[in-house]
């Protein structure tokens, strides 16, 4: 019998540990279908601008893309026309001026995408002392890369019961401890897509997540196209060695 207790003892506080983490765990991360998955992935060029549609009219009033610069939406689709106008729409700080002040004009399409907030003291301040992270690099910085950043984006939910949830903080089944201070940034309606696609949450998550793979990788596209090319005259390549290697040693045979 005290063998039995001891070793009962012994698992509990071996296996203990275990079995918080395991109630503690984030549930795992849902797996997105991705146009750009792949070797042959490529990026749905639909999906990109419905995408930055919603981080303008959304995203954009707490996070900076500061790698961007307007400029670069000619590469997801738009003309340079309407890049010219999407510029216009921005009121951005330049100068100094004759007189040594700065002034406001407006965008050009050489201009970086200007973020909500002129520094990161003024972004806490507005944010109750959180920092908006840069949403630029935000798919590769983050473990799970475009499925994390859906899961967040869709991931809101009412706290369990007996949940402590502190002042201020809301809960998200994905976020690491679940408590996240960024409020539910999507909702279903938040915008109307110029194509007539159906604006639920799901599907501005999905779009505004392939937008920031994008900003993230730009040329993704091109490195498949080149991997494809460099996997393909490899395979040639093989071919003609062995044609060759079977020629030369044939006589010996």
């Amino acid at each position: 019998m005290a063998r039995s207790a001891f070793a009962a003892a012994v698992i509990s506080v071996v296996l203990a540990p275990a079995i918080t983490w395991a109630a503690d765990e984030n549930p795992r991360l849902p797996r997105q279908q991705w146009s750009f998955d792949g070797v042959f992935g490529t990026y749905d060029r639909a999906s990109l601008q419905r995408g930055f549609q919603v981080y303008k009219e959304v995203c954009s009033a707490c996070h900076p893309v500061t790698h961007l610069s307007f400029r670069d939406l000619t590469q997801i689709g738009y003309t340079e026309d309407q890049v010219k106008a999407i510029a216009a729409g921005y009121q951005i700080t330049d100068g100094p001026n004759d007189e040594g002040q700065m002034f406001q004009r407006p965008g050009r399409p050489s201009d970086p995408i200007p973020g909500p907030f002129p520094n990161d003291q003024a972004a806490r301040v507005a944010n109750n002392g959180a920092l908006p992270p840069d949403q630029s690099l935000i798919v590769k910085a983050r473990p799970g890369g475009p499925n994390y950043v859906y899961a967040i984006s869709t991931g809101y939910k009412e706290a369990p019961p007996g949940f402590k949830l502190q002042e201020g903080m809301n809960y998200n089944e994905f976020f690491p401890g679940h408590q996240i201070a960024m409020p539910p940034p999507l909702s279903d309606n938040a915008v109307t897509f110029a194509d007539g696609t159906p604006a639920t949450v799901p599907q501005m998550a999905h779009d505004v997540t392939s937008f920031l793979t994008w900003a993230a990788e730009p040329n993704l596209d091109d490195r498949h196209r080149t991997g494809f090319k460099v996997i393909l005259f490899l395979i040639v390549g093989a071919g003609v060695f062995y044609t060759a290697k079977r020629k030369i040693w044939a006589p010996l045979h």
